[in-house]
């Protein structure tokens, strides 16, 4: 079975990245959950990016605020696709420091970066990667899309009627 992981650098980053499993779980993609600190767990984060792929993981979802080098760090240690999550935590410079930690990577070292706090999607993008060679998970996406989509119309409706 896929799974993916998702790490973060404390547990004050769960709030936000619960959105990220909750939405796994709603695909039926199994999930592990763990906190891996770039700065205070070094040793745990060296080990993790190197064998991730071992333990049948397929794509790694890492959140991080303030300096948020785990996912950037994970990248440069993983063969596999990581999505980073930057997160607005307390000693964050209104996510900025996050965002540009995440998003700035050096050539070579790629981190697929979504938006502040924007774990929900981070999980979508995990289930595209994964319905790209797994159809049954990409009939999943399609009819997500479509429940989306008849979602906004239906609210357009309703609008136009009261109005």
């Amino acid at each position: 079975m896929t799974k993916v992981a998702i790490i973060m650098g404390s547990t004050s980053d769960l709030p936000v990245m619960q959105e990220a499993v909750d939405i796994l779980k709603e695909f039926n993609i199994e999930v592990e959950v763990d906190i891996v600190s770039a700065h205070r767990t070094p040793d745990k984060l060296f080990d993790y990016g190197k064998n991730a792929h071992t333990r049948g993981i397929s794509v790694i979802i890492a959140g991080a605020g303030g300096a948020a080098h785990l996912p950037g760090m994970i990248a440069s240690l993983s063969p596999l696709p990581v999505i980073g999550v930057p997160v607005k935590s307390s000693n964050s410079i209104d996510g900025w420091d996050s965002i540009l930690s995440i998003l700035q990577m050096p050539g070579g070292v790629p981190v697929a970066t979504v938006a502040l706090n924007g774990a929900k999607n981070a999980g979508i993008l995990a289930v595209q990667i994964i319905g790209a060679s797994d159809n049954a998970v990409l009939d999943k996406i399609i009819a997500y899309k479509e429940r989306l989509k008849t979602k906004v119309e239906e609210g357009a409706k309703k609008m136009k009627e009261n109005n």
